[in-house]
């Protein structure tokens, strides 16, 4: 749960919109939001404990998945860019602007981001290598539950966080689009940089396969 709450909190696609699905739309929509990234970031973490060479195997996928990632982080930050200039700053990022049911958004976002895979596949070799972890499915169920709650938690410092900064500063939603904006730019060019240089999530798998003792970041 700590490690997991942690790896939550620096800037990143999944916390910064579901703060700014809180901030446009409400704390509920945003939970859902939340419930819907953090379950698929459970069933990643299994398949991390259980189909690890499986899931090594498929570079083609992982590849794509990268790309198909930063494609949206950029559409994320032309949304927000267009949203702060529209309607004093008030309307959705168009990528949010949309029917789908917020936890089935979370899911498909978080599914599409592979950077969860090397991180927890590195936290769990240390887990492994130093005894706290057994291949056991008790302490499997506890570890994977506890992930789910820091995740929920880390996540809900950015709603709440985000909802209390609107309430107190004019204009707030119009600065924060520039603001999300910006920080979406930022994560897409960083993604795209790992991915020419190959530091990107697939590369760290394949160095946490050979380096037990190595973590990734999130």
């Amino acid at each position: 749960m700590m490690i997991s709450f942690l790896g939550s909190l620096p800037l990143g696609t999944l916390n910064v919109a579901a703060m700014q699905i809180g901030i446009q739309e409400s704390i509920k929509d945003a939970i859902w939001f939340s419930l819907g990234s953090l379950l698929v970031e459970m069933v990643y973490v299994r398949i991390s404990l259980i189909g690890i060479d499986w899931v090594r195997k498929q570079h083609k996928l992982m590849k794509a998945m990268e790309w198909i990632t930063l494609a949206i982080i950029v559409a994320l930050a032309v949304g927000s860019f267009i949203a702060a200039t529209r309607d004093g700053g008030g309307a959705k990022n168009l990528l949010l602007n949309n029917d789908m049911h917020r936890f089935l958004l979370g899911m498909l976002m978080c599914a599409i981001n592979p950077v969860q895979i090397p991180f927890w596949f590195g936290w769990s070799t240390v887990l492994f290598t130093k005894g706290v972890l057994k291949p056991k499915s008790s302490h499997y169920n506890s570890y994977i539950a506890g992930i789910g709650i820091g995740t929920l938690v880390g996540n809900c410092v950015f709603i709440f966080g985000g909802k209390w900064a609107v309430q107190r500063i004019a204009n707030s939603q119009q600065y924060l689009n520039w603001i999300i904006g910006g920080i979406f730019s930022l994560t897409a060019l960083i993604q795209f940089i790992r991915i020419i240089m190959k530091k990107d999530a697939l590369s760290k798998f394949v160095e946490n396969k050979e380096e037990p003792g190595n973590i990734a970041g999130q």
